[in-house]
């Protein structure tokens, strides 16, 4: 086999993990912008209670909205792992964060992606086909992804799990 052959051979059936989550619970204080309201105790809690979840699956890459509480969760979810923060995930619909997925790089494997609803909800709808009953704060969803990240859409990816601290 040649080597071109071998690696469209190895990328048709190379599957790729992504894990959709919906930040931890956060506070609301008076007169604090949204993108700046942090977590809760709870929060917190969760956050670290779904990372050890999240981190048996390897993640190579997390991306993030740029409020304070998708950081903060980032943070808890997946410590030492890169993250980069895309401000296009921020108020994001389905579409906007394909578009955030079509553009990670081809060699990851495994990402995380940390966002807001309704947008990560419908996300996972689009990418799978499966209707969730809700997505709380801290839910996450495990998609094998069967395409590359460029191709990302819908329903090119299988829903594999759903969980919640």
């Amino acid at each position: 086999m040649t080597e071109a052959v071998s690696d469209a051979v190895t990328e048709a059936v190379s599957v790729r993990t992504l894990v959709v989550v919906r930040h931890a619970q956060a506070g609301h204080a008076p007169g604090l912008p949204d993108s700046e309201r942090p977590l809760t105790p709870r929060g917190e809690r969760d956050a670290r209670a779904a990372g050890e979840e999240i981190r048996r699956l390897a993640p190579a890459l997390v991306l993030c909205s740029p409020s304070v509480r998708t950081r903060r969760t980032a943070e808890l979810l997946a410590p030492g792992v890169p993250a980069e923060i895309e401000r296009d995930i921020y108020e994001a619909y389905p579409d906007d964060l394909v578009g955030v997925l079509r553009r990670t790089d081809a060699e990851i494997a495994s990402l995380v992606l940390v966002g807001h609803n309704p947008g990560v909800h419908e996300l996972v709808t689009a990418l799978t086909g499966t209707r969730l009953d809700g997505f709380p704060t801290c839910a996450y969803a495990v998609i094998e992804i069967g395409v590359p990240w460029e191709e990302a859409g819908p329903e090119t990816g299988r829903l594999i799990r759903v969980g919640r601290p």
